[in-house]
């Protein structure tokens, strides 16, 4: 679960980034492109790491949040049966108030026809009493234990929201950092634009057909597929913008798997391979499992990058490696 140490280690994240866009700049009077490169190249990677932090606390939240649903939902039979054994305790309280409880008593002893009846009579009365006390006590434990139960989900579920609302505060710091490292690419482009100008190559429009892959990876790699060029926005899972682990997730449930909406998450759900092992639809984690892309074959993978460019496909080394897995 994300706790303290996580979030500090998100402010960590975040006064690194801030300090590889700013003061690194400022120590070189003119820094090369290699290094301003390596300035952006980093800050992103600690980008994903806080966006999937971001993308596993509303997981959580959602879990607990169901977990709750739950625990109501198993309540309400129970809460049932103790307001109709409650109801029936306090009607024979109020009649024996009105007529007098030795008076009740005589009067069914009088209306027996002999002694087997009367005993069966007051038996019944005994018995009622103790399925009513059955019930009650029955109710009164249950709801104790649920009680507890969702005491300690009511706590979780403020501290998650406590996180998240700590995130999305985040959030802002990291278009921030994203908006500075744009700058810093701005730079990269005009010191490569004095006489050695060097363009990135746009994705093309058109990718032509997804490689023929049977199954239901077959069904993950073409959902992949048919998102290209869509445009990436952090904790987003489509239809129409993706990141990461949002598009991994999608494309596997295309394909009727359930996977987190976190690389981590997903890195623990899956089946873990070797590289010699991979085959198209399996995914691939980058960054200390701060992203994830999906193998199409051919040393290729499609992903979605980061905030300035959109779902693409790319070289399987794009990134530093963590590992492989196969839903």
């Amino acid at each position: 679960m994300f706790n303290g140490r996580s979030l500090l280690r998100s402010m960590i994240i975040g006064a690194t980034v801030a300090a590889l866009v700013a003061p690194a700049c400022a120590a070189h009077a003119d820094p090369t492109s290699a290094e301003i490169q390596a300035q952006i190249d980093k800050g992103n990677n600690e980008v994903e790491l806080i966006v999937e932090q971001y993308n596993k606390v509303n997981g959580d939240l959602a879990v607990t949040q169901a977990a709750l649903a739950e625990l109501d939902a198993k309540l309400k039979p129970l809460q049932a049966n103790m307001d109709a054994a409650n109801a029936n305790v306090n009607e024979i309280a109020v009649t024996a108030y009105k007529t007098g409880s030795n008076l009740r008593t005589l009067s069914l002893m009088l209306s027996v026809d002999s002694s087997d009846s009367m005993v069966y009579q007051l038996g019944t009365l005994q018995q009622l009493s103790r399925n009513q006390q059955k019930d009650i006590g029955t109710y009164t434990a249950a709801k104790q234990t649920f009680d507890t139960e969702k005491q300690r989900l009511n706590d979780l579920l403020a501290a998650q929201n406590a996180q998240k609302t700590e995130l999305e505060t985040r959030k802002k710091q990291i278009e921030g950092d994203i908006k500075r490292l744009d700058a810093l690419q701005d730079k990269v482009d005009a010191a490569n634009g004095a006489g050695n100008k060097k363009k990135a190559t746009p994705p093309p429009t058109d990718y032509g057909n997804p490689p023929a892959v049977s199954g239901s990876a077959g069904k993950a790699v073409n959902y992949a597929w048919a998102q290209l060029n869509k445009k990436y926005v952090w904790g987003t899972a489509g239809p129409n913008t993706f990141d990461c682990s949002g598009l991994t997730m999608m494309a596997w449930k295309a394909a009727g798997v359930t996977l987190p909406h976190n690389a981590a998450q997903q890195y623990k759900k899956v089946k873990h391979i070797s590289r010699s092992q991979l085959q198209p639809g399996d995914l691939v984690f980058y960054n200390g499992l701060g992203h994830v892309g999906i193998y199409i074959g051919n040393n290729q993978i499609i992903h979605a990058p980061n905030s300035r460019t959109v779902v693409k496909v790319a070289p399987i080394d794009i990134d530093s490696l963590y590992g492989y897995g196969r839903p």
